[in-house]
């Protein structure tokens, strides 16, 4: 087999780019191959193919150490790991404001999705209180705000209503109305809870690999279609019976039209001045953010201005508006489950528990994906479960993540669970002290707004635990007729070939030294492009994550070194110019000096002065010079390999994911020195490739190749050209 012969290609703006005549050149060069003709027998002959030996891991299970036992306990109890390197300066504030902002919200919500399921309003914050502290301690997640949340809400609203109708139900407890739906409420917490301890032990958190993001953003839009009507009824005034089950939307919106007459005029223009002051505020936010230090919180002056307007003008007793009520202080005293429920709410139990963790697990993703870590699926199982089951111990009702609330945390500085604990400990400060003053609050809350208007029809319509069941069903049929287990593999070439195999099966594949090729035997898509992005990361024998982590650590080290350079150059030019002031007026006179024979003093101060001007002009060209810091410089292990080879032949469709996945690829190997390429690409791939904005200017059809040898041919040839490419080059 021969290579091209040597022409060195030079970088423009990446490292893959040529200049015109060299492209030029390249375009009129092949390379040619001899070699026989092989068929599979012969190649598996030729590069000595033999199978992988099997690994065992349940071995590992078995095995007892200190080391080990460790990373089970910082494993379930993850607060252990993060809490004692918390960086106090950098996170603090921002988690304060965080968990000062989310407790505003929490309040209001606390006590209007306690309504919603129907509960008397102080239960809404021992759920906004119990629960949030649990999962500070045992969550992975930093961003997501656990606590009430109205989809949870309406569906126990909707058991605990059905269930207190039956006047043999009521009479089985031996409880009033109020009484018996807390005991259902509370129960079913401690049910949701066991359930989901249970599944997070055996590892059901990987079903979350099936919700795709489309998936998640129809779901959650179907929940908010849900709730919205669920509040019609506070909204007028009216009072129609509960529906649930199949078509229970619709029924619900036929009976509080059939109801429109009855409407209370007070209630519905408490919610409309409500709404309006919410919208405004929100409005004032978007167009004040830069100014502002944390959002103005409308939520709670609007329940400061409602209750204070409430209890002035009296709007319970001459507009029949509905308010709270009497709001108890103090905590309670844990209370066990009912275990004669157990049988009649175990089915609602697991439907609830299911829909809770795909919701939390779901914006657990997607803001992990933004900040760049990972949640645990299983783990957060267990720390969902957690809160509910000790949650259900002190009366709450089950919970799961807020959408509106997790975006308040994020979007004012929160940065870890911190901010949790702030906002569970504001509403200890609610339920010990506060509570009282919010007895006059109108019940004409305010409704979680519709963000996306395309949703399942399935869940609109079949309700919200048979709905998720549909749309998971479907996408893991999705799954099955396209994808198989992907194999992950690193590719040597085998000898005197253009063919590459793994060098796992093939014991005659070497390894081209400094480039190493990547393949997956299945496309890679939502499914499975995170697991793709850790077994390259596993496989190439380098800590991608933590490299980068250390370089941009000490690059801030080397930044602040240089401000300070900076200032120490600017005093010495300030000192510099004033000195050259003072030579020249010697100079002046040093003809004066040199008539009264003195030469040698007028000469030494001539000479002082041209040595001041001459440390003035090299400072100016030193802060001209740019600083380039690269992983040697910074005193960093150097991958052992310069370029890296995806070969991409087995994709057969790309997704959003997949192409954000590349593009992440692309950013943090070329940020730890490392240049990518892609080969052998289908048309069809290119063409969706190009559709969803993969390339641009640092990612261009110069970076794909049409096959793994071209890739890995034009690396090597390219490396041998021995510039240095600004991609690859960190500029300070």
């Amino acid at each position: 087999m021969g290579l091209p012969d040597g022409s060195d290609q030079g970088p423009q703006q990446t490292q893959a780019l040529l200049s015109a005549t060299q492209e030029m050149e390249l375009q009129r060069r092949d390379y040619h191959v001899e070699r026989p003709l092989l068929n599979q027998e012969q190649l598996e002959d030729l590069g000595h193919w033999g199978p992988v030996p099997k690994t065992y891991q349940w071995r590992t299970w078995f095995q007892c150490s200190r080391a080990r036992a460790h990373a089970l306990l910082l494993q379930h109890i993850p607060v252990l790991g993060w809490l004692p390197r918390y960086p106090v300066r950098e996170w603090l504030l921002g988690d304060l404001l965080s968990g000062l902002s989310v407790a505003i919200m929490q309040l209001p919500q606390g006590l209007a999705y306690a309504l919603l399921a129907g509960l008397p309003p102080m239960f809404g914050l021992y759920s906004s209180f119990y629960p949030v502290f649990v999962y500070f301690l045992f969550g992975t997640s930093r961003h997501i705000s656990v606590g009430t949340f109205a989809v949870m809400s309406v569906m126990v609203g909707s058991v605990t209503e059905s269930l207190t109708e039956d006047e043999a139900f009521l009479q089985g407890l031996n409880a009033t109305v109020d009484d018996a739906r807390v005991q259902v409420a509370y129960t079913l917490s401690f049910l949701v809870g066991l359930f989901q301890v249970g599944l997070g032990l055996v590892h059901f958190g990987f079903v979350v690999t099936y919700l795709s993001e489309p998936l998640v953003r129809s779901y959650t839009t179907a929940a908010s279609m849900q709730v919205l009507i669920s509040q019609l009824k506070y909204v007028f005034g009216v009072k129609p019976r509960s529906h649930s089950g199949p078509l229970s939307v619709i029924y619900t919106v036929l009976e509080v039209c059939a109801q429109l007459p009855e409407t209370v005029p007070g209630t519905v223009i408490t919610a409309f001045v409500a709404g309006v002051v919410l919208v405004l505020v929100k409005l004032l936010n978007e167009k004040l953010q830069r100014h502002l230090p944390l959002p103005i919180p409308g939520e709670l002056l609007t329940l400061i201005g409602a209750t204070g307007i409430s209890y002035g003008v009296k709007l319970n007793e001459r507009f029949k508006v509905d308010i709270v009520g009497n709001i108890t202080t103090g905590l309670i005293p844990p209370v066990a489950p009912k275990i004669e429920l157990f049988e009649t709410l175990v089915g609602n139990a697991f439907a609830i528990a299911v829909v809770g963790f795909a919701i939390a697990i779901s914006l657990g993703k997607i803001f992990a994906l933004r900040h760049g870590y990972r949640v645990d699926s299983n783990q957060e199982l267990v720390a969902l479960g957690l809160s509910n089951l000790i949650g259900g111990l002190f009366q709450c009702f089950p919970v799961s993540c807020s959408m509106s609330r997790t975006l308040v945390q994020e979007s004012t500085g929160g940065n870890t669970q911190v901010a949790g604990a702030v906002s569970s400990l504001f509403i200890l400060l609610i339920i010990l002290k506060l509570g009282e003053l919010f007895r006059d609050l109108p019940k004409a809350n305010r409704v979680d707004l519709l963000i996306w208007l395309v949703t399942f029809v399935a869940t609109i319509l079949l309700n919200l635990d048979i709905g998720l069941a549909v749309s998971i069903v479907f996408s893991l049929l999705l799954v099955v007729v396209r994808m198989q287990l992907p194999h992950y593999s690193i590719l040597g070439q085998v000898p005197d070939t253009d063919i590459y195999r793994d060098v796992a099966e093939y014991s005659g594949a070497k390894e081209v030294p400094g480039v190493m090729v990547f393949r997956s035997s299945a496309t890679m898509y939502f499914a499975n492009a995170e697991f793709y992005s850790d077994s390259l990361k596993k496989k190439c024998g380098v800590d991608v994550d933590r490299l980068i982590s250390q370089k941009r650590k000490r690059i801030k080290k080397q930044q602040m070194k240089m401000k300070r350079m900076k200032k120490a150059k600017k005093s010495q030019k300030q000192a510099a110019s004033s000195n050259i002031s003072s030579v020249s007026v010697n100079v002046k006179t040093s003809f004066e000096d040199i008539k009264s024979n003195d030469v040698e003093g007028s000469e030494a101060k001539v000479h002082q002065g041209e040595a001041l001007q001459d440390v003035v002009a090299n400072n100016q060209e030193d802060d001209k010079a740019a600083t380039v810091i690269t992983l040697k410089s910074l005193g960093l292990p150097q991958p052992g390999f310069h370029s890296l080879v995806l070969d991409l032949s087995p994709l057969s469709f790309v997704d959003t994911v997949c192409i954000k996945n590349l593009k992440n690829i692309f950013r943090d190997f070329r940020e730890i020195e490392v240049e990518v390429f892609i080969a052998a690409c289908y048309s069809p791939v290119v063409t969706q490739l190009e559709a969803g904005n993969f390339f641009d200017d640092s990612i261009t059809k110069q970076h794909l190749f049409a096959s793994v040898h071209d890739a890995v041919t034009f690396a090597l040839h390219h490396r041998k050209s021995g510039s240095n490419s600004p991609v690859l080059a960190t500029k300070l």
